[in-house]
């Protein structure tokens, strides 16, 4: 990616704190209840339950094991990774993205009003994937996205959507253990996903920077859609605000294990029970990164609101509701377009 540059570092409010905790972190929560039995016991599941209800409670982030997604897809998936990112920058950019079509490949140090340290690659879970053209409310025109076509490396779209669909089939379980621990009935979540959802998964390359304590791989920030699902490397680099005394702590990583973490729209189903938390990726100065978010998110045309079995008159409604298309769309639109007001958050719909 280069040398850093004036207009890449990150300002001094984003810039990693010394206050990080060396700490285990986050928990570790076996899933093997739901995936390592043919015949389900009700008191393992149950206790399962519980065990991600207080994560999502008071962490908003757990680690997976045992999750029934097999080593040798995650490995191919890893590898095709690290060759796509390894061609030369004018390879990849024939797969680039831009502000009509924001799918596929772009490098932070060549994109603006963008700071982050690394190279994404973006690739859809369905397609074609219906959105908004615009994030205006009063604008009813959907355009259908499309994935780019990589030709390198060989059967890399194969792997892609081959790894999209294990992510997707554990995206359903996750979603059924947090509606249960909600007290709701475990397929609560899945009308908005199962018809035309707007998921996608993204391929995260963090080259060594220079200058480690003046940017970050990915600034502080919350994810917007409902759950994420990671993998990362032996490297490591993900730090996850702890909500209890607001310290940044980092993410050991486990091996074979997948970094969940709950998003904004299950914070507002939820109605605040469970919380979207900060997070962000430091940078190493001698080792290269890499990592693989699945984003699992609703069909663009659902209403986010609080559910209604989680309200009543001593808990009322925190949120107004929003169409997640076109906040979706707000916030895409925003990695490229300079706002005179910041991007738009959940926090613009709180009732007050």
């Amino acid at each position: 990616m280069g040398e850093v540059n004036p207009a890449f570092i990150q300002d001094p409010q984003h810039r990693p704190k010394l206050s990080t905790i060396q700490a285990e972190g986050i928990p570790v929560i076996d899933l093997s209840p739901i995936t390592h039995h043919t015949v389900s016991d009700p008191s393992a599941i149950e206790a399962l339950v519980k065990e991600i209800g207080s994560a999502c409670k008071e962490w908003g982030f757990f680690q997976v094991i045992n999750h029934g997604v097999p080593l040798i897809l995650r490995q191919k998936m890893e590898e095709a990774s690290r060759l796509f990112f390894a061609q030369s920058l004018e390879e990849k950019k024939k797969v680039s993205r831009g502000e009509s079509y924001t799918l596929g490949y772009y490098d932070t140090e060549h994109t603006k009003n963008v700071r982050d340290w690394k190279e994404v690659f973006d690739y859809l879970a369905q397609v074609p994937t219906s959105l908004p053209v615009t994030p205006d409310e009063h604008d009813d025109r959907v355009t259908r996205w499309t994935n780019p076509s990589p030709q390198y490396p060989p059967n890399f779209r194969v792997i892609l959507q081959e790894y999209i669909q294990k992510m997707e089939k554990l995206s359903y379980k996750l979603l059924e253990l947090i509606a249960m621990s909600l007290g709701l009935e475990a397929k609560s979540f899945e009308e908005y996903f199962i018809k035309d959802q707007t998921s996608f998964i993204r391929l995260n390359h963090y080259p060594p920077c220079p200058y480690p304590d003046l940017a970050l791989g990915v600034g502080r920030h919350k994810d917007p859609g409902a759950l994420t699902i990671l993998a990362q490397d032996e490297v490591g680099g993900l730090e996850v605000k702890h909500k209890a005394d607001q310290e940044w702590v980092k993410v050991k990583p486990t091996p074979d294990a997948y970094i969940i973490n709950v998003g904004d729209i299950i914070q507002v189903w939820s109605n605040d029970a469970y919380e979207s938390v900060e997070h962000r990726v430091l940078v190493n100065s001698e080792k290269e990164r890499f990592s693989i978010p699945f984003f699992f998110f609703p069909a663009q045309d659902t209403e986010v609101r609080p559910l209604e079995e989680l309200i009543n008159e001593q808990n009322p409604s925190k949120y107004r509701p929003y169409q997640w298309g076109k906040f979706f769309v707000h916030r895409v639109s925003s990695n490229f377009k300079k706002q005179n007001v910041g991007n738009i958050q959940i926090y613009h719909y709180k009732i007050a």
